[in-house]
């Protein structure tokens, strides 16, 4: 720049020639009036009258002009030059200052492109560290030579890969939130099913402990209404038995009954006991027909073969 601003002070620049082609003029002009002869005596002239007084009076005025001119001319050519001068000064500070900033925006460039490099090499490493095979490393080295070719050979290719690693990253991002999310509810799902398991063993235990307990309750009533029965059973037995004091006192006999629903008995076995006891014990039996039964099919059931033990009673 400081060149190009030297170069307009050089004698063929155009607005010099005018310059210096003025002065030129104005010098041979200048040089023309001083080679007229005034100062020379002047010569015998008819008697002075007030016209012939008129010439010389001309020409000191016109000299005196002629050097007020020259003195204008040079001021102004002086005031020309500064106001150059100031211009080209003033020009040239600007262009340094374009300079400066010139040279800070790309130094700034610099360091964002560099920045952006370091960004891309860091990229590139893990992109290389990801591959787990030699091949796909060596495609993933060759695509990226291919994409750096590309950002060499024009901004607008860099751009669009800065765009495309931006679009990637978001991509990637996105399906990270995505499978942290997916884990997340996967992790979610199963502690509800664990709790829900566990409430379900709790539930099922604590219905099996109602169930047992229901189920002793329930054992409890049907043997309880089954000794009940068992006593009718003994009562009915002892009502229709012929007893003998003499020989039954003290004395017992037990049953094996099959017994049919409506009470209708099946069989009669004899176990052990007294058999006078006994044979009294079974006539009677068999006169009731018919003995006392529960309606209810689980206390039935537990005494459709019942054993007694008869004890004639006086």
């Amino acid at each position: 720049m400081a060149q190009q601003l030297t170069s307009r002070f050089n004698m063929s620049s155009p607005f010099f020639k005018a310059v210096w082609l003025s002065i030129a003029l104005h010098v041979l002009l200048f040089v023309g009036l001083l080679a007229g002869d005034f100062s020379s005596e002047p010569k015998p002239q008819p008697t002075p009258t007030s016209q012939s007084s008129e010439p010389i009076k001309a020409v000191v005025v016109d000299k005196a002009k002629f050097e007020q001119a020259v003195n204008k001319i040079k001021r102004q050519k002086t005031q020309a030059l500064d106001a150059e001068k100031k211009r080209l000064k003033a020009v040239e500070k600007r262009a340094s200052d374009a300079k400066k900033r010139r040279v800070k925006e790309q130094a700034r460039i610099k360091k964002l492109e560099k920045q952006r490099k370091l960004k891309e090499q860091e990229k590139i490493k893990a992109d290389k560290a990801a591959k787990s095979s030699k091949a796909k490393a060596a495609k993933a080295e060759k695509v990226r030579k291919q994409k750096e070719q590309e950002k060499q050979v024009a901004e607008k290719a860099a751009a669009a890969a800065r765009s495309k690693r931006l679009k990637e990253e978001a991509e990637a991002k996105k399906a990270e939130d995505l499978r942290l999310k997916k884990i997340a509810e996967r992790k979610r799902q199963e502690i509800a099913a664990k709790e829900q398991a566990i409430q379900d063993a709790m539930l099922a235990e604590q219905m099996a402990d109602e169930m047992a307990t229901r189920n002793q309750a329930r054992h409890k009533q049907v043997m309880s209404e089954t000794q009940r029965y068992s006593a009718l059973i003994t009562q009915s037995i002892n009502q229709r038995m012929i007893k003998d004091r003499s020989t039954m006192a003290g004395k017992s006999c037990k049953l094996d009954i099959t017994l049919a629903p409506s009470g209708f008995v099946i069989a009669v076995k004899v176990g052990q006991g007294d058999k006078v006891v006994c044979n009294a014990a079974k006539i009677a039996v068999g006169k009731a027909g018919n003995l006392p039964v529960s309606k209810d099919p689980e206390v039935f059931k537990e005494m459709r073969k019942l054993s007694v033990t008869v004890i004639p009673e006086f």
